[in-house]
């Protein structure tokens, strides 16, 4: 009886501990208090517009939209890849999938220019599976190329190319569903990981991370960083001839980072997620609003950092942030399910 009575107290205290842990580590007990130094200066109608990257020498954004009412969807979604001229300051929008006959709900993208024309990849989320889209665009004349599929690519979030053949992606999970999934989103399990495709084939090069999410590229300090949201950092890495990955360091940053822009000073800036608990309950249609934060990221190296905080909101503007990019003194920034983006302007 005895024995009975402390495998029971056992099992209690670690349920205890796992539940306070869970809500330590994804910020539930987080204060959010409004914070911009700036206004809003237009709203966009475009659903999900989860992922947004900048040509800085054309002066347009590129756009991933996918009208979603859940995250992750159960049901055959149809999005679509914009432009966004930046130029004239009225931000008109292109699609540039409007042709596009197949299934297309794009997640995370990214675009490598050679002489005139950029080549453009989209991960894509369907109900037969998850591919990469490979897209070559002249001017606003966008043509799909091939279809990439691979049994790596388990739950593709994000990718970064290299140039255009090469490309890293990230797989956010390392389980699907199940025993394990709970563990990696409730308890952060750290098993998902990112892929490098050269050209040929995918070999894994990076592992052992907490939801891996954004990824992007730094090729004049030859780092990658991948954003880690169940760990609240960005995970820096040496990026090496072969493509394998040396892990440098990871950043705090203190909310759920998701996706990330670099400016062309270097720094590093992510929508993220405040509160990973209100997110998860707002994705799945349990909740309103979530909150939403923009961070900057100043990294030096060698534990050398500093992170300011841009822009916190309690979710009634802009739910779910997950990406944000700088333009002049104009802010891009998108979210997961919100029918708008928004384009800030900052003092």
């Amino acid at each position: 009886m005895r024995k009975a009575k402390r495998i029971t107290l056992l099992i209690v205290v670690l349920i205890i501990a796992f539940v306070a842990h869970t809500l330590i580590s994804t910020g539930y007990f987080r204060t959010i208090e409004n914070q911009f130094d700036g206004t809003v200066i237009k709203k966009i109608p475009l659903p999900g517009v989860e992922d947004i990257t900048i040509s800085r020498i054309d002066s347009f954004a590129l756009i991933s939209s996918t009208n979603r009412l859940i995250y992750p969807p159960k049901e055959e979604e149809q999005g679509g890849l914009y432009a966004v001229e930046l130029k004239s300051g009225n931000f008109n929008v292109t699609h540039l999938t409007a042709s596009l006959k197949k299934p297309f709900a794009p997640h995370g993208i990214s675009m490598f220019k050679k002489d005139s024309t950029y080549k453009i990849m989209a991960v894509n989320h369907t109900l037969k599976g998850h591919s990469i889209e490979v897209f070559s665009m002249n001017n606003t004349t966008l043509t799909h190329e091939k279809t990439l599929t691979d049994p790596s690519l388990i739950s593709p979030n994000d990718l970064v190319m290299i140039d255009e053949n090469r490309f890293y992606f990230t797989n956010d999970h390392g389980y699907t569903k199940g025993v394990g999934k709970f563990f990696e989103e409730y308890g952060g399990l750290s098993v998902s990981n990112v892929i490098y495709f050269d050209g040929k084939k995918f070999i894994e090069a990076a592992n052992g991370i907490g939801y891996a999410n954004g990824i992007n590229f730094d090729p004049k300090r030859n780092l990658l960083y991948v954003a880690s949201p169940r760990r609240f950092h960005i995970k820096v890495y040496s990026r090496n001839p072969d493509g394998s990955l040396d892990f440098i360091e990871d950043i705090p940053c203190g909310t759920g980072v998701d996706n990330i822009e670099i400016d062309n000073q270097g720094n590093l800036w992510s929508g993220a997620h405040p509160n990973l608990l209100r997110f998860k309950a707002y994705a799945k249609g349990k909740k309103e609003t979530a909150p939403s934060e923009i961070i900057k990221v100043e990294y030096r190296g060698n534990n050398d950092y500093t992170v300011e905080k841009i822009y916190v909101e309690d979710g009634k503007t802009m739910s779910g942030s997950s990406v944000a990019t700088p333009f002049k003194d104009f802010i891009l920034t998108g979210n997961v399910m919100d029918n708008k983006f928004l384009i800030l302007k900052t003092n």
